[in-house]
């Protein structure tokens, strides 16, 4: 299967598929956009859907543009959003950008990606230049969105800003004469919007294509951050391996689908054998792609030992001078907790053991002897030395 088809088969919508086609067979290269919002900087592999698909449209020979949205992340996007977000001050948006575009280039070709700040051409703009974009689109339109619509309709507060985000990473498009733009699913209105404008400002119009949004470890929500639910691009080999594990077994195919290259029948083939075998291919997939596939039989060794209750060789040591300690006082200090309301809650939740041992009394006097191990969940460990 070639990469168009790969595209193709991950997409949910494309407009439209005949001008797609015309564009890919035309043999000029196509300008690729992707947008990008810098108030959330940290990647998941929910974001790596449509930046694998960039990367197979770089690898066709298109050129990529990565559009962080320095000037309209002092908005903040409201998709999907029962209430306005807060803004973002320029600087705030700078710095989350790089840490954006370091996690990003794990997937992207870094010589091949072109990255604009979209306040190159939206900082400069007059109120005039305002004036003639906002009559490009009648308030019937942007109305048309149903976040905006469902707050409208209850008297939540829609602030005027707001009603301007869709026109300005719409004019993301005509500033850039973007052939292509992709993005999720809950983006299509505002990128079909740079469709429309492209052609009020008589360009060709790009081709919109969206993808699905990836389900997080609940099997619920979306994946995010946020919800504690997400696997990072930068997490460790053992944690990509360790939450692969968690994933549900009812998406674990559509993970497959999209957050990976394979072809449908190695999918099929794979979904065929143990469930549990399953999870370990997509943890060695995953660690392939953002890792050293050398880490993958270190990271499954030492997530069949935790499983069994053992303790992991190679945990992280630390030298305390105090002989005795209380429980929760020592969870602080060894950086498991960052409060003595956070420490009680992990001991009440029966989270912590020592020596394997799990302890549930927050009063406890805990000595303090060299060698003692101190575990919290599956994955933290201290030793103590002396």
């Amino acid at each position: 299967m070639d990469n168009l088809e790969i595209i193709k088969r991950k997409a949910v919508e494309i407009f439209s598929a005949e001008d797609l086609e015309k564009k890919i067979n035309s043999g000029r290269k196509l300008t690729i956009k992707l947008g990008a919002d810098p108030s959330r900087p940290d990647l998941h592999i929910g974001h790596s859907v449509v930046l694998r698909v960039l990367k197979q449209f770089q690898d066709m020979g298109h050129e990529v543009v990565f559009v962080v949205g320095d000037f309209t992340g002092m908005i903040g996007d409201p998709s999907g959003k029962s209430k306005t977000r807060p803004s973002l001050t320029f600087e705030e948006t700078r710095k989350s950008a790089e840490t954006y575009l370091k996690q990003a280039t794990k997937i992207l070709d870094k010589n091949k990606t072109k990255i604009v700040f979209n306040s190159e051409w939206l900082s400069k703009m007059d109120f005039a230049d305002i004036i003639n974009l906002t009559s490009k689109y009648t308030v019937a339109r942007i109305m048309e969105r149903d976040d905006f619509k469902n707050r409208f309709e209850n008297n939540l507060p829609l602030s005027m800003h707001e009603l301007l985000y869709p026109l300005m990473q719409g004019y993301d498009s005509v500033a850039l004469n973007a052939d292509i733009e992709i993005g999720g699913t809950d983006q299509t209105f505002n990128l079909l919007v740079g469709r429309e404008l492209q052609k009020d400002y008589g360009q060709e119009p790009q081709v919109v294509m969206t993808f699905p949004l990836l389900v997080g470890l609940d099997g619920k929500e979306k994946m995010s951050k946020s919800l504690d639910n997400y696997i990072g691009l930068s997490d460790t080999p053992f944690e990509k391996f360790e939450k692969s594990m968690k994933i549900p077994d009812d998406v674990l195919k559509q993970y497959f689908e999209l957050a990976t290259d394979l072809q449908i029948n190695m999918i099929d083939d794979i979904m065929s054998k143990d469930i549990r075998i399953a999870h370990m291919e997509f943890a060695k997939e995953l660690i392939k792609m953002y890792d050293d596939i050398n880490d993958f039989e270190e990271a499954k060794n030492r997530y069949l030992k935790v499983a069994k209750g053992d303790v992991p060789d190679d945990i992280k040591q630390m030298n305390l001078q105090e002989e005795k300690m209380n429980i929760c006082d020592l969870l602080i200090k060894i950086g498991f907790a960052t409060s003595k309301g956070e420490a009680k809650r992990m001991v009440i939740g029966k989270g912590i053991k020592i020596n394997s041992i799990t302890e549930t009394d927050i009063s406890k006097t805990v000595e303090i002897k060299n060698g003692k191990v101190i575990q919290f969940g599956k994955n933290k460990f201290v030793k103590i030395v002396k």
